[in-house]
């Protein structure tokens, strides 16, 4: 069988060779004289718009397609594994018994697509089972070779979230709404604040699942199995979970469940904000045990929580401006769009944490009448583990993160003007926005 090659290498594709490629892949499905597969694997396509196209079985190993437009494109059966889909256009598309393991497609659309059996468990170098009932007739050479590349992509995606299992596929804060799942594989999958509202989830597989903060909502669930999933924080209004298979799932810890004491520290502490100081009291929550809590949307500005344990925890949309987190455990935690400008996270623990779009910043000094000193505050990142966290779009100006570590840490889009990186792990390795030094 004849596929049509690309270079290897990473590289743009020129807009006539990519034309040709998908008119032959066309006459190949279609078994037209002069038809030949797709082979995309490892093609640099950002931006391209592949709307409507048919690429049924077409090759995009380790493809990067971020930002591309795949509205309503036809991906049955493609081999995807380990493509780059980061805000992606995916909606409506078919990319049912696709293979789309170790693929990242945060914060993409893929409303309405039906996933109807595909696989989006761990990537290893090994074919699925969808892949093996492909290339049944293929010879061990072609077979052992697309191993070799797999491996190769894999390598690759060292910030990626990694299991036992292999290279976790990533869909946080992906877009889902109505999507058919039915039968699909997403074992160990990472689904934070992702939106599967209506989608139909029937005898869909997602054990060991991350879905922090995900948003379910009327969401069929007939024969879903949650097996060991991470719910904290998850919203399941309209949901039967009584159809689903349950065992091990982590559900999060209300706020009315952390005792009186604690409660009441939260809300007092929230009264002297809004009033300046003038009620309330400023909470003092060092060393607190706040594991696997819902504190979406809460404001604990200034108040401390120093060596407190937040792992796990959801704070999206927290409001914890110039607050005390030194020492602090924030392993895992959910922390999208929250704001922590001039906050003190020295020597925190924030390994595999989700920062996307946090703010990082400066904080703006006020006085006690709320007026501003034109002066500001800049966070504190000194000697904290951010290993494998997402900082994807994050604020970071003037930040000072001497001696952090950030090994495997996403940083794409991130905002590092005028932050102080001496000392910072990997050393030169840093990635800053367009526009910063990247």
């Amino acid at each position: 069988m004849q596929t049509a090659s690309l270079p290897s290498a990473v590289s743009p594709i020129r807009s006539d060779q990519l034309a040709e490629v998908l008119e032959r892949h066309v006459r190949w499905v279609r078994g037209l004289p002069g038809g030949v597969q797709a082979n995309l694997a490892l093609a640099d396509l950002e931006g391209a718009d592949l709307a409507h196209r048919d690429l049924r079985a077409a090759r995009l190993i380790g493809a990067r397609l971020s930002k591309c437009r795949l509205h309503a494109t036809n991906l049955s059966g493609a081999d995807l594994f380990g493509v780059d889909l980061y805000e992606a256009d995916v909606s409506r598309a078919n990319l049912s018994q696709s293979d789309l393991r170790g693929a990242r497609l945060r914060a993409a659309d893929i409303s309405e697509a039906n996933l109807g059996g595909a696989d989006l468990s761990p990537g290893r170098p090994g074919d699925s089972a969808a892949t093996r009932r492909a290339q049944q007739q293929e010879t061990p050479e072609k077979a052992a070779a697309r191993v070799r590349l797999r491996t190769a992509v894999l390598a690759r995606t060292s910030a990626a979230p990694r299991t036992a299992m292999g290279v976790s596929t990533d869909l946080s804060g992906a877009v889902l709404r109505k999507a058919i799942l039915t039968e699909a594989d997403l074992t160990a999958c990472i689904l934070q604040n992702v939106d599967l509202s209506g989608a139909v989830l029937i005898n869909t597989n997602l054990s060991d699942a991350r879905l922090s903060g995900a948003n379910l909502s009327g969401a069929t669930l007939t024969g879903t199995v949650f097996r060991n999933a991470d719910l904290v924080g998850a919203r399941l209004a309209g949901c039967d979970l009584g159809v689903a298979e349950m065992s091990g799932a982590l559900f999060a810890r209300p706020l009315d469940t952390l005792g009186l004491e604690l409660q009441r520290a939260i809300f007092d502490h929230e009264r002297w904000i809004d009033s300046l100081g003038q009620r309330g009291a400023r909470a003092e929550l060092d060393g607190v045990d706040l594991s696997r809590s819902d504190l979406r949307g809460v404001n604990l500005s200034a108040a401390t929580l120093r060596g407190a344990n937040l792992s796990g925890a959801t704070l999206t949309g927290a409001r914890l401006l110039m607050a005390d987190l030194s020492g602090a455990i924030l392993e895992g935690a959910n922390l999208v769009g929250a704001d922590l400008s001039g906050a003190n996270l020295s020597f925190a623990r924030l390994t595999g944490a989700d920062l996307t779009a946090v703010r990082l910043g400066p904080a703006e000094i006020k006085d006690t009448a709320g007026r501003s000193t034109g002066r500001s505050w800049a966070a504190n990142l000194t000697g904290s583990d951010l290993t494998r966290a997402f900082l994807c779009g994050a604020c970071l100006v003037q930040a000072n993160l001497t001696d952090a570590i950030l090994d495997d840490a996403e940083l794409r889009g991130a905002d590092l003007a005028g932050a102080k990186l001496q000392g910072a792990r990997p050393a030169g390795g840093i990635r800053r926005r367009p526009g910063h030094g990247d």
